[in-house]
């Protein structure tokens, strides 16, 4: 008799840099990320946002922050199982156009998927998309963040980030990806930096990803965790925090992997696992015992800001 479709797991994590103390842990990209890497392997397909310039050249940008890391971090994503990352970010052009170049390529040569950012508007707004036993996923990256946004957005004629504030775009691109996906997924970088309640201006984005046909929408950026919850029969998950992280306890060392459980178009189940950023070396390890009790009851509670349901709509 017919089992109907076959389950799919997404697994999502927050930033990662490869700068300050974590720069050294590309002595090893194969062991760079540490043990975490066994629950983002386990998952069909795993997501990250990378938050650095990936270059030895460019310009840098008139700014307090800026990151890049070497080619190898790549080699470190595939060997922790990132399937596709981000890099619809406030430091993906942190060394200018030239650098952006280098980064797509250098995700290109290394045979890891990126979303968010492009020669141009269409590659910047273009999902990535694959097929897990039958279930077709479409992945988009934006960015919400404030900060350069202008300058650095991609446009028909010039290379940049897929940026939300740029809303036809970034709508007419779920919309079109919809009709030719399953499921669609949605990646933001935004929020406000430490603050662990949503924004009006993100509560509305997601509003409209969810009314473009968005299925699941995540982000990170803010330094900490946020809540998640529904929005109509939108998965919404506001903020993953840091991840595999160059500077001790920004805000928080608190960090976790997302479990999404796909059966065919549906998300059927949600799941943060627990994990605590290291002091030592910035990887993130499965937290354990009463600290692993203690992030889930905050995870738990920071639902009552988020203005999202416990369940879908009927």
């Amino acid at each position: 008799m017919p089992t109907g479709p076959a389950e799919v797991t997404l697994a999502f994590a927050g930033d990662v840099h490869f700068t300050g103390r974590t720069l050294a842990l590309l002595d090893d990209p194969a062991t760079a990320f540490g043990q975490i890497s066994s629950v983002l392997s386990a998952a069909d397909i795993a997501m990250v946002n990378l938050e650095s310039a990936v270059t030895t050249r460019g310009t840098p940008e008139r700014k307090t922050f800026r990151f890049r890391a070497p080619a190898s971090a790549y080699t470190a994503l595939r060997a922790a199982g990132v399937d596709v990352a981000s890099i619809a970010n406030n430091h993906t052009l942190d060394y200018g156009r030239v650098g952006l170049a280098d980064t797509v390529a250098g995700a290109v040569a290394a045979g890891v998927p990126v979303v968010g950012a492009g020669a141009n508007a269409a590659a910047a707004y273009a999902p990535w998309i694959t097929t897990v036993r039958g279930t077709r996923v479409a992945i988009l990256g934006f960015s919400q963040v404030a900060e350069l946004w202008q300058s650095w957005r991609a446009t028909d004629a010039q290379a940049g980030i897929a940026v939300t504030r740029d809303l036809s775009r970034a709508v007419a691109a779920v919309r079109a990806v919809r009709q030719d996906a399953d499921v669609v997924v949605v990646y933001v970088h935004w929020g406000v930096e430490g603050q662990s309640c949503p924004s009006t201006e993100m509560r509305t984005f997601a509003s409209e990803m969810a009314k473009a046909g968005a299925d699941v929408v995540v982000g990170t950026h803010a330094h900490l965790l946020l809540g998640d919850g529904w929005l109509g029969q939108t998965y919404v998950q506001y903020g993953l925090g840091n991840f595999l992280w160059w500077r001790n306890d920004a805000f928080s060392n608190d960090t976790g992997v997302l479990r999404v459980t796909l059966r065919g178009s549906s998300v059927v189940r949600t799941e943060l696992v627990p994990a605590v950023i290291s002091r030592r070396t910035g990887q993130p390890a499965v937290a354990t015992g009463s600290e692993a009790e203690r992030i889930a009851r905050k995870y738990g509670n920071l639902r009552r800001c988020t203005k999202l349901a416990d369940t879908p709509a009927g």
